[in-house]
């Protein structure tokens, strides 16, 4: 049995950079989303926030979408 190690060691540094930018992109969202609602506790609105939030959101959805899609085809 001969182990590939180049073709490993890709896997894994793919799998790294985009665990760290999924989970990247989720605490972005977490922070739009709080800093909506600390705008919104002063008495302010802070659409753009929110937007950004769910935009995050969106992309991480499209992210894990996009994954099962490649296991499964």
């Amino acid at each position: 049995m001969d182990i590939d190690w180049a073709a490993l060691g890709s896997v894994f540094g793919v799998s790294l950079v985009a665990t760290v930018a999924v989970v990247g992109l989720f605490t972005l969202g977490i922070l739009g989303l709080s800093k909506q609602e600390a705008a919104t506790a002063q008495g302010g609105t802070a659409p753009l926030a929110r937007t950004g939030a769910y935009a995050c959101f969106a992309l991480c959805v499209a992210a894990v979408a996009y994954g099962i899609f490649l296991i499964v085809a």
